[in-house]
């Protein structure tokens, strides 16, 4: 019988192959099914999707609401957040039986006639952004089906703070009134970007000031992942060393998707012994970045001459504080003009990302890389 990978870098399979996280799935069930929204903030990569599946597949929301998530963090404006939107929740309801998903399309008027149907009469989301005539009218048609559902809905929207980008200034204040106003289903709004996320519902200019219930996300327990680990690596008759493990884990602060990446790698790695040491996990490490090696060297061609020294000096640091002081500034020898015009470049291309008080490099790989390369 074919072994699967355990360790996932996507997607959501079971309980199984999750890692922890009891106490927020616990606390994320609480809320939903009290009827709060819920902001879930974290760091990318560090398990929110995952989380959310997670309570998805709990047997009290799984067996009496419909679950629908929806990634927005590709989006432009208020048009393509409709488009995707709408795509996630006829996507989940095409499993759930015609009378189900035909109620979403007799209410779909505006898009009635850009939804086609499959060989088995399944209907499928071939809609164009263009035919998006007027994204207000369509949102009032989606939000009309979640109030009318014949089940209580959960909406999960990821990188909800993306909305905060649109040209259109009103998304908010529209988005807020709807949800207000629709009964029957509970959101969970969630965010990588700390601070903007902080502003949006924690600020009482904001319209969702005060409208869910705030959730944090912090690493998972290092000795509960060191359990995890060792429990799946037990069915092929290996283990991983405590030390190499702690040195995986602060090697990436702790976030969820690089740790899964480096034990993805390693549960295949081919190595002499049972037990996977502190060099196993160098050499896969040196393996990854020698693979995204031009990739990076792309990423800093890219750059101006003083961006690049100050992501150099980022990643550097791992956690850049106090980047215009001058111990930071006599250290990497820049002026303090020029960190902060190659801080607002790098931020708005996500090299660089701010979490609590610091700057760091956003893909840990990149900064790992840059680390050892110069």
């Amino acid at each position: 019988m074919l072994q699967n990978n355990p360790f996932l870098t996507e997607g959501y399979l079971s309980p199984e192959y999750f890692c922890d996280r009891v106490e927020e799935t616990a606390l994320l069930t609480r809320h939903l099914t009290n009827g709060c929204n819920v902001a879930l903030i974290a760091p990318r990569r560090m398990g929110k999707s995952g989380l959310i599946y997670n309570c998805f597949n709990e047997e009290k929301i799984r067996n009496n609401y419909h679950c629908i998530y929806i990634d927005i963090y590709e989006t432009k404006n208020l048009n393509e957040f409709v488009y995707v939107m709408g795509k996630g929740i006829l996507r989940e309801l095409r499993s759930q039986g015609r009378k189900v998903w035909e109620s979403f399309l007799n209410i779909m008027q505006s898009l009635k006639s850009t939804i086609t149907f499959d060989i088995n009469g399944n209907p499928e989301w071939n809609v164009g952004l263009g035919d998006i005539a007027s994204p207000d009218i369509t949102l009032d048609e989606i939000f009309e089906y979640l109030n009318h559902a014949d089940k209580p809905c959960i909406v999960a929207i990821d990188e909800f703070q993306t909305i905060a980008s649109y040209p259109e200034k009103t998304v908010e204040a529209a988005l807020r009134k709807r949800i207000q106003n629709c009964h029957n289903a509970k959101f969970v709004f969630s965010g990588s970007k700390r601070h903007m996320m902080a502003l949006m519902f924690a600020s009482e200019s904001r319209p969702f000031y005060n409208s869910s219930s705030i959730m944090g996300l912090e690493p998972i327990n290092k000795e509960a992942y060191f359990d995890f680990a060792n429990h799946h690596l037990s069915k092929i008759n290996r283990s991983i060393s405590h030390k190499a493990f702690e040195w995986i884990y602060q090697s990436f602060d702790g976030i969820t998707w690089y740790i899964q990446y480096i034990l993805n790698m390693l549960y295949t790695y081919a190595i002499s012994e049972s037990t996977i040491t502190t060099e196993d996990a160098k050499s896969v490490m040196t393996a990854i970045l020698s693979h995204h090696r031009f990739v990076y060297e792309s990423l800093l061609f890219q750059l101006s001459p003083k961006q690049k020294q100050v992501l150099l000096a980022i990643a550097n640091e791992r956690n850049a504080t106090g980047v215009t002081s001058q111990a930071f500034l006599q250290k990497y020898k820049l002026g303090s003009s020029t960190v902060q015009g190659a801080i607002k470049v790098l931020t708005e291309r996500d090299f660089i990302s701010y979490d609590n008080d610091s700057y760091q490099v956003s893909d840990r790989f990149f900064r790992e890389w840059i680390i050892k390369r110069f």
